[in-house]
């Protein structure tokens, strides 16, 4: 499976950074400035920017940490996917609205690194869009459920790690620094 020809065009993707998500994350200030800059540089390119915000139980739609963070804002015209599952593309508009601007390669940032960052990530390559991880521009907080525990920095690592030399037939998935993007 590869992505169609008539999808040539690239999207970015800012998972999550609400102020619920990322206050307890790992080089928040960091992280979030990076997220800025990559959406600096998308919007300098004429590429794309798509906001994904969350809600669940835990982050309800409308309170305070469910807003996207203060140093990040959507420009007008920019579209928000609303979701309430890991994935950006389980039961949004994210994969038709990623049909009708005909983009086959999409960059993701954002937070958690481990939930939904990492579920886009996947269910993106399995529907055969290329991507690329701005491995400086995704964040997560220390995690542990019973006898199982990681530290944040652990996890981002091995998000980068695993999409440096992720391969499947047809498609590319790459990492790269905020700073790099659309060079």
């Amino acid at each position: 499976m590869t992505t169609p020809t008539n999808h040539a065009d690239s999207a970015l993707l800012v998972i999550d950074v609400q102020i619920g998500v990322v206050a307890d994350a790992y080089q928040r200030d960091e992280r979030v400035a990076n997220m800025a800059l990559a959406v600096q540089r998308a919007r300098g390119a004429g590429v794309q920017v798509i906001w994904i915000q969350h809600n669940d139980e835990h982050l309800l739609r409308d309170s305070n940490n469910w807003l996207i963070v203060p140093e990040l804002e959507p420009a007008p015209g920019e579209p928000i996917v609303h979701k309430s599952f890991r994935s950006a593309f389980e039961e949004t508009t994210l994969e038709s609205l990623l049909e009708d601007l005909g983009s086959g390669h999409l960059y993701i940032c954002g937070a958690q690194t481990n939930y939904c960052v990492r579920n886009t990530i996947h269910a993106g390559y399995e529907r055969a869009y290329d991507i690329t991880l701005i491995h400086d521009a995704h964040t997560t907080s220390d995690d542990s459920y019973g006898q199982w525990s990681a530290s944040a920095e652990m996890v981002i690592n091995d998000a980068n790690l695993t999409y440096y030399s992720y391969d499947l037939p047809g498609r590319v998935v790459r990492i790269s620094a905020a700073a790099e993007l659309f060079a």
